[in-house]
């Protein structure tokens, strides 16, 4: 067991998070003699995953969470399909009895070469082994993809273990500089953005918004960009409300996006906006689109070094005229329905703003975000958790959080009933005031307002939960406030700095 602590040691593994299991044993005793490795324990297994993405999310550097067992680490399937997505070194780890290891019907040891599918390569350890004798796990973290490592114990011949207290954790190895040909992206830049040209950002890494605000700030186009990127505000000089309704009518005849794949309709809608050539800069390698389109992935800041200067754009096709007339509109249409879920959205993320992370739990309250938060104050941390679904957000939230003063969630009701392991963490986390603001919809969003009139399909379809916000608040020990107006918000000024609060918006 020396040699894979080591080995993820060497890797930058620096947290690990635990599930109860009688086969982790030697795992656990050994980091517990391991100072400089900090160990979280989570009962359940599917929040365990969820914050140790979090974590991940959080710090930058790989985690590791230890599966109950092979059957349990299934449950993990959502955040490891988010970490793939997101670009994100997540690491699983299974532990076997070598003697019953998949194939033979024994319980809890199912098979699990390819666990995860493509979303984590499994990789066999047959310990106890020489450290010479495991892969390069630092090498293969540094591409930003989750790993599933299966351990197979021979216990009749496990040694004894061996000083842990003076293991050091390594720095993460650093990302491959980028991949993909610079000369169609420079071209379009230099000489054919001056016919059309808006900027898409999607969710950026802190480590990427300077770069790319000064990307931004160069180019001056009309830009769309995703509170995720936490850029948002910064350009709202240059930001186009409505995007989707301006691109359908003035189709732009190019669109460069940097960062992850954006969750707004603008960008879904290039799939049927042929004659639009679309460029990609982006860390996860992802295109987003099923149609043809240029891919650079790697670090914005590399590849804008490697780009060069690029010249003041503009917005040749005077589409922010249009955009402002929108916004106007919008602003009015607010002021009208003051208990409108859009208004009292807005209104959180007005007290939101203030605090230290942001997280927005679904593609439908990002949405609701995008179009409506405020645009005074720059909300450089916010996370959109958009491929979690409704498991795990609150687990991940809490892993993002974990050391922040002030932090903020905005989930769905039933994501906070689906999540109800996330509260064994609490105990765990540095004091914080912590609001979880759950969108009161009854289980449903705008997807699915085909329900409405129909009591089965609405039965069936949306699912509303039979426990509200205020019985989970009860049972977590967390305050609990309705909130109806946009005063009722003013209620988190006056929490504690070590507050838990469960706030439940309620639009009329």
């Amino acid at each position: 067991m020396y040699s894979l602590i080591s080995c993820t040691a060497l890797a930058g593994i620096a947290e690990w998070v635990c599930c109860p299991g009688k086969l982790n044993a030697p795992v656990y005793r050994a980091l517990s003699t391991c100072p400089v490795v900090h160990r979280w324990n989570v009962a359940d297994n599917a929040a365990a995953a969820s914050f140790a993405l979090g974590r991940v999310l959080s710090t930058g550097r790989p985690v590791a969470v230890v599966a109950g067992s092979g059957n349990e680490a299934a449950a993990m399937l959502p955040a490891v399909v988010n970490a793939y997505y997101g670009r994100q070194p997540l690491v699983i780890l299974t532990v076997d009895d070598a003697a019953t290891s998949g194939g033979c019907g024994a319980p809890a040891a199912i098979e699990q070469d390819s666990l995860f599918g493509i979303y984590a390569p499994t990789i066999p350890l047959d310990l106890p082994c020489s450290i010479s004798d495991l892969p390069d796990l630092a090498a293969q973290l540094a591409e930003g993809f989750p790993l599933h490592l299966h351990i197979r114990l021979d216990m009749e011949s496990y040694m004894p273990l061996r000083d842990l207290s003076m293991l050091r954790v390594e720095d993460p190895a650093p990302a491959p500089r980028f991949r993909g040909s610079l000369v169609a992206l420079s071209q379009m830049l230099r000489f054919r953005a001056v016919e059309g040209l808006v900027l898409m950002i999607g969710a950026l890494e802190p480590t990427e918004q300077e770069p790319v605000l000064w990307l931004a700030r160069t180019l001056r186009v009309p830009v769309v960009a995703e509170a995720a990127s936490g850029l948002r505000e910064e350009l709202a000089e240059y930001a186009l409300h409505n995007a989707e309704d301006v691109l359908s009518h003035n189709p732009p005849p190019f669109v460069l996006r940097v960062g992850a794949v954006p969750t707004f309709p603008a960008w879904r809608m290039l799939e049927d906006m042929p004659a639009t050539q679309v460029f990609s800069i982006t860390r996860s390698g992802f295109a987003g689109l099923a149609r043809e389109s240029e891919v650079i992935e790697g670090d914005p800041e590399q590849i804008m070094k490697a780009v060069g200067d690029v010249p003041h754009v503009g917005d040749t096709n005077r589409l922010l005229r249009l955009s402002r007339q929108h916004a106007n509109r919008l602003e009015e249409e607010l002021l009208a329905r003051p208990e409108s879920a859009a208004a009292l959205v807005r209104a959180f993320s007005l007290q939101a703003a203030m605090a230290d992370c942001i997280c927005l739990a679904s593609p439908t309250l990002a949405t609701l975000w995008n179009k409506f938060a405020q645009w005074q104050v720059p909300t450089l941390y916010l996370r959109s958790l958009h491929d979690m679904g409704s498991q795990g957000t609150v687990s991940a939230f809490l892993g993002l959080a974990a050391d922040s003063p002030f932090s903020c969630c905005l989930v769905g009701d039933l994501a906070l009933l689906r999540d109800m392991a996330a509260s064994c963490v609490l105990p765990q986390l540095t004091p914080g005031k912590r609001i979880i603001a759950v969108l009161a919809n009854d289980g449903a969003g705008p997807a699915y307002d085909q329900a409405e009139g129909d009591d089965e399909m609405h039965r069936l379809l949306c699912q509303p939960p039979a426990s509200g916000a205020a019985d989970i608040a009860r049972l977590w020990g967390a305050e609990y406030y309705a909130i109806h107006t946009e005063a009722d918000l003013e209620i988190i000024d006056s929490l504690a700095d070590d507050a838990l609060a469960i706030l439940e918006i309620i639009p009329e």
